[in-house]
């Protein structure tokens, strides 16, 4: 498991998360600064939608983000439309993951927990996202 990776120690467990703090500062700061749209954007588009022509299913989210710290909530959905869930789901899996207790019925915990369900979520998402026809072109970034 990456949680018992962790250093055991409280000022190494600090150290670690002031890291990814300074890193996600850093995330946002670039992301509030500079327009991933532009032309001349410093950020690096999805290599595997410019060597295959598809969309991954991370493609959108560095626009989508973008979006979000703008207060663009309805931008964000059109970029990516999985982001919201995914970082719904994130912070339970996490808390869950680290032995927190949380006010969700069992059921959803082990749905969420799921790596199976998360399988399926991702390559369907990738198919549909890419076929040519109404109502998967919403799934395309844009």
């Amino acid at each position: 498991m990456i949680l018992e990776a962790l250093p055991r120690s409280r000022w190494q467990r600090g150290a670690v998360f002031a890291a990814l703090a300074g890193f996600v500062a850093f995330g946002v700061w670039a992301l509030r600064s500079y327009d991933p749209n532009a032309a001349d954007s410093p950020f690096m588009g999805c290599l595997f939608l410019a060597f295959t022509g598809f969309y991954c299913p991370g493609c959108g989210t560095t626009r989508a983000l973008h979006a979000l710290l703008h207060g663009d909530v309805a931008g964000m959905v059109a970029m990516n439309p999985l982001l919201p869930v995914l970082m719904l789901a994130t912070p339970v899996i996490a808390l869950h993951g680290m032995g927190r207790p949380l006010p969700l019925p069992a059921a959803v915990l082990k749905a969420v927990n799921s790596p199976r369900l998360w399988l399926v979520v991702l390559l369907g998402y990738w198919v549909a996202r890419n076929l040519p026809w109404w109502p998967f072109t919403w799934l395309a970034p844009g």
